[in-house]
């Protein structure tokens, strides 16, 4: 494949290529017209079969054909009996002058395509013989002519392409239909990964994130949140309840244990005596607590507190062991666990999804997709510069490779077989080039009628 397109015009010493084997190749109403504004979409007239256009390409054959012989006929007829009627010596000019301008259009017509005759005349069979020369100019016109940037963009902003993704997405039953169709994509897509690669990722990125991130900092930072307006307190005052549901729930161990203790000559009663005054003092002490917020010992509890933050903010010597548990953490046969439990949970959550008799399981995402849809179009300004994004983008991207759509045009022309080629533009466009060949003997049968008449008044 050429590397480069040539965007000059073929050299000299080639054969000219007629302005009609391109315009065979390309209608006229494919022609761009920039500056004028793009026409609105009309709906396509349905495509015909080959054997359809085959039929009619022969019809329109015959009928041109069948046009020239009677043409012939009438000049043989008046030509003979011209001598007896003069009159018919307008009839003559017009046949004749139709013969020729039928002839000489059969001659163009099928000089295109194949030689008139078979006959191995210079300039004919255009098509065969210059098949890749009129590719390199297909995709030269096409890539500059087409997929040039500012038509790119003309033709992109009349589409409206934001608007109407808008409004497909908005229509609750596409939306469904696109939800069912991303969770099978992404269930089909997990069901392809290797298992051990992805925990492999999921535990990777998520030790290498832990692993930058300083715990003692991070959890000070936490803790000054919480010193925020006394709410630190509230931690010793679950401390204290907790104090207490202990005490009540293991009087009997206390009892015991002081009885252990006791030396073997102090009586029981005075066991039990200061059993009770150790609890009464306690439970005292904290009900004071709980009920007096300028307590003493809240107050101590606030400096120590205080003081642990600061610890975990500043101190080298309590950040170097909370890393080295982190590391000793991080390094657990849990945590490998904890990915594969991960991966697994998404990839069953997908399944389901897929697998489930109705589409509940979908509902959300489909709402998802038609809430997003619905707020794009309540949003004029942003549907605007979505689809300036979209345009800008799209025509960028395009006009970029606008080149290699132009190799790919005539890559793809260079390798079909000239015959196939020539009679794949003919089914294509001849049936409307026989019109030439009609034309041409209507047209100039009238020319010789003018032109004899024209004769014969300046005799």
């Amino acid at each position: 494949m050429p590397q480069d397109l040539p965007t000059s015009a073929p050299p000299p010493s080639a054969p000219p290529i007629p302005a009609g084997a391109v315009l065979a190749v390309v209608p006229a109403d494919a022609l761009p017209a920039p500056a004028s504004p793009p026409l609105p979409a009309t709906d396509q007239p349905p495509k015909k079969d080959e054997a359809t256009r085959r039929a009619e390409l022969k019809r329109m054959k015959r009928m041109a054909s069948g046009l020239l012989v009677v043409a012939l006929a009438v000049f043989l007829a008046a030509r003979m009996l011209e001598s007896a009627y003069p009159w018919l010596g307008f009839i003559r000019a017009t046949a004749e002058a139709s013969l020729v301008g039928g002839l000489a259009d059969w001659f163009a017509v099928t000089a295109l395509f194949r030689r008139p005759l078979g006959l191995p005349i210079p300039h004919t069979a255009i098509i065969q013989t210059q098949k890749e020369r009129i590719g390199r100019v297909l995709g030269n016109f096409v890539q500059n002519h087409f997929l040039s940037k500012d038509v790119l963009a003309l033709r992109l902003k009349s589409m409206r392409v934001a608007e109407r993704a808008a409004r497909w997405l908005s229509d609750p039953g596409n939306s469904g239909s696109l939800a069912r169709d991303l969770a099978a994509g992404v269930a089909r897509t997990m069901q392809t990964v290797p298992d051990s690669e992805v925990r492999g990722l999921i535990q990777e990125a998520a030790v290498s994130r832990l692993r930058s991130v300083q715990v003692a900092p991070m959890l000070g930072t936490l803790l000054s949140v919480v010193a925020t307006d006394q709410r630190h307190q509230v931690l010793l005052d679950e401390a204290l309840r907790l104090a207490g549901d202990v005490l009540d729930k293991n009087r009997e161990e206390l009892r015991e244990r002081i009885r252990e203790e006791s030396p073997w000559w102090v009586p029981t009663a005075v066991d039990h005596a200061f059993q009770r005054k150790l609890e009464t003092a306690f439970q005292r002490l904290l009900d004071e607590v709980k009920l007096d917020p300028f307590h003493p010992l809240r107050q101590k509890f606030d400096t120590a507190f205080r003081d642990f933050v600061e610890r975990l903010k500043h101190s080298p010597e309590i950040n170097a062991r909370a890393e080295a548990l982190k590391s000793d953490l991080l390094r657990h046969p849990a945590v490998e666990e904890f990915a594969a439990s991960l991966w697994e949970r998404a990839r069953g959550a997908a399944e389901r999804l897929t697998q489930a008799e109705d589409s509940q399981a979908l509902q959300p995402l489909a709402r998802g997709i038609t809430a997003v849809g619905a707020s794009l179009l309540a949003n004029g300004d942003r549907l605007e510069e979505l689809d300036d994004f979209l345009t800008s983008f799209a025509a960028s991207v395009l006009e970029r490779h606008r080149h290699e759509v132009g190799m790919l045009i005539a890559e793809t022309v260079r390798q079909w077989d000239p015959e196939v080629a020539a009679e794949r533009l003919e089914l294509a466009v001849g049936r409307d080039l026989q019109f030439i060949r009609l034309n041409g003997t209507l047209v100039g049968g009238l020319a010789g009628l003018v032109i004899y008449a024209v004769s014969l008044l300046l005799r």
